[in-house]
């Protein structure tokens, strides 16, 4: 390939994820990345993509078995508890189990 094509690949690649990101579409990480959810009352949810890349976890230990869909884990309180969604690992014997682990209070920008 010569440089002005992969000059003008790199600018489509550029563009393309721009592109994702204005139009708000939700982009996979991949481990090396951590992500905020809202997580309601309790306080936002903190994934860190990195801590379970390092324990040798990729996406698709979780993602398609344990979640849904592969761009979202839709959570709802009936899930805490359960064996379903993160509580498949976060059981307290596998991994962690407690609330403020993962809900951490952010104070609210005013």
């Amino acid at each position: 390939m010569t440089r002005m094509k992969t000059v003008i690949a790199l600018a489509l690649v550029a563009l393309l994820g721009l592109g994702a990101v204005l139009t708000g579409e939700a982009l996979a990480i991949d481990g090396t990345q951590a992500l905020t959810y809202r997580g309601g009352a309790q306080g936002r949810v903190i994934f860190d993509g990195r801590t379970h890349a390092a324990k040798g976890l990729v996406c698709a230990n979780c993602h398609a078995a344990l979640f849904d869909t592969q761009k979202r884990g839709l959570i709802t309180m009936s899930d805490h508890g359960t064996d379903k969604k993160c509580w498949s690992c976060h059981n307290g014997k596998q991994a962690f189990d407690k609330c403020d682990d993962c809900h951490r209070k952010v104070p609210s920008a005013q």
